[in-house]
């Protein structure tokens, strides 16, 4: 990488490690923090550049994942720049205050290590945690790589505090896959990443007493919607905030990224949608079957979660004729979120395309280019027949008979 973009020389690091050299560059003021597999050693980092005085800040441990979140409030809502990290079931348990800070619009970084609920209990990765965050008026942005969680935990600070949003960021990354892989990493030096983040501007800070608030207020029928309103809208107009810091850090670092990734869709004629870690393979499977079998197919991923790109999603599959969307989490009795995010977003396409959804990589099982490939050859099925083939939804890589339960009308 070129030293005009202000970068170290190449380091060697996991997604874990990654995502904490970005809160220390970040100068995080308060990290309130509770272990939990696979993402402790993010808060465990912090804690020793604290202890080693490369940080000026405060390490608070607590009790639980719920007093973590808690904590971040407190200190945020006083007028810190705060951060913090967690996994899986102490998601879960989060999950009642995350709702607290995204509606009182405090600008928390929350580096998520994506992994399965229980039960059974497993430790590996799957977005079961990132699905249950989705309607918490959190900003959700997903790392598909260590370097990435890096370059976006940077990114979660500027956008999160910048003065039109002011609303909490999650950054997601795979459990395992991505936190515990050592790659290499090119980080900005020091002085370029502060500089690019910029010092905390509080807004409405309690130990302000020259100003006094309140947080936490009761609203009720009269103004609660409007309020819920405000910061629906606040989290949609974020998007050209996004857009924006994304165009900034790029000119930067030479990295760029956008709100939805699509790679060898200029020509495609069958598409995978896909998140995290699995990009990178589906990416593989498609130039080989590119080049191997003349398969016009093309991969699209969303680089945000929330605030969903629903134009652009339907922008990058509009020439497509079938589109396979994968899910890595239960779907509950229903076809899985995201396939049905994709598909609402293609549903007023002019082409219409066919859309099946794959359920794969529960609690850690791997996903290969080989099953990559099988999905893609049958989404070039369904588009040559003109309708599905097969059912509507299907479990990809289950051991044992093949199950789909959601069979596909032909008209």
């Amino acid at each position: 990488m070129a030293k005009k973009y202000d970068i170290n020389e190449v380091e060697v690091w996991d997604g874990n490690y990654a995502a904490s050299q970005a809160l220390r560059q970040a100068q995080v003021d308060v990290v309130a923090a509770y272990p939990i597999t696979p993402s402790t050693p993010v808060v465990e980092n912090y804690g020793n550049y604290v202890a080693n005085g490369y940080i000026d800040g405060e390490y608070v441990m607590v009790e639980s994942e719920h007093a973590a979140m808690s904590g971040c409030i407190g200190a945020a809502a006083s007028g810190g720049r705060v951060a913090t990290a967690t996994s899986s079931q102490g998601f879960a348990l989060m999950a009642e205050v995350l709702y607290q800070a995204s509606g009182m619009r405090l600008p928390i970084v929350l580096v998520v290590v994506n992994r399965a609920l229980a039960s059974p209990l497993n430790v590996r990765g799957d977005h079961a945690d990132m699905y249950l965050g989705r309607d918490s008026g959190w900003i959700q942005i997903d790392a598909f790589n260590a370097e990435e969680a890096y370059d976006l935990t940077l990114c979660a600070f500027r956008i999160g505090e910048h003065m039109s949003v002011r609303l909490p960021v999650m950054v997601h990354q795979d459990g395992f896959i991505t936190s515990h892989t050592a790659q290499n990493i090119h980080p900005l030096s020091d002085e370029a990443a502060y500089k690019f983040v910029g010092d905390y501007k509080g807004v409405d800070d309690m130990l302000d007493f020259s100003k006094p608030v309140t947080y936490g207020a009761q609203t009720e029928e009269d103004w609660h919607f409007e309020h819920k309103a405000k910061q629906h809208k606040a989290l949609m107009d974020s998007r050209t905030v996004i857009d924006g810091v994304f165009a900034e850090y790029g000119k930067l670092t030479g990295r760029n990224y956008k709100r939805v990734e699509s790679y060898m869709m200029e020509d495609a004629e069958v598409a995978v949608v896909g998140l995290g870690s699995t990009v990178e393979t589906l990416r593989v499977a498609a130039k080989q079957l590119r080049e191997e079998e003349g398969i016009k197919v093309g991969i699209v991923a969303p680089r945000c979660f929330r605030p969903f790109a629903f134009d652009e999603m339907a922008d990058a599959l509009s020439g497509v004729k079938a589109i396979a969307v994968l899910d890595r989490s239960s779907p509950g009795g229903a076809m899985g979120a995201f396939f049905n995010e994709v598909s609402a977003a293609v549903l007023s396409s002019a082409n219409r395309p066919l859309v099946t959804n794959f359920i794969y990589g529960l609690g850690g099982r791997d996903f290969s280019i080989q099953e990559a490939k099988r999905i893609i050859r049958e989404q070039k099925a369904h588009a040559d027949a003109g309708h599905i083939t097969t059912q509507i939804q299907q479990f990809s890589g289950l051991r044992g008979p093949k199950l789909g339960f959601f069979e596909a009308k032909r008209s």
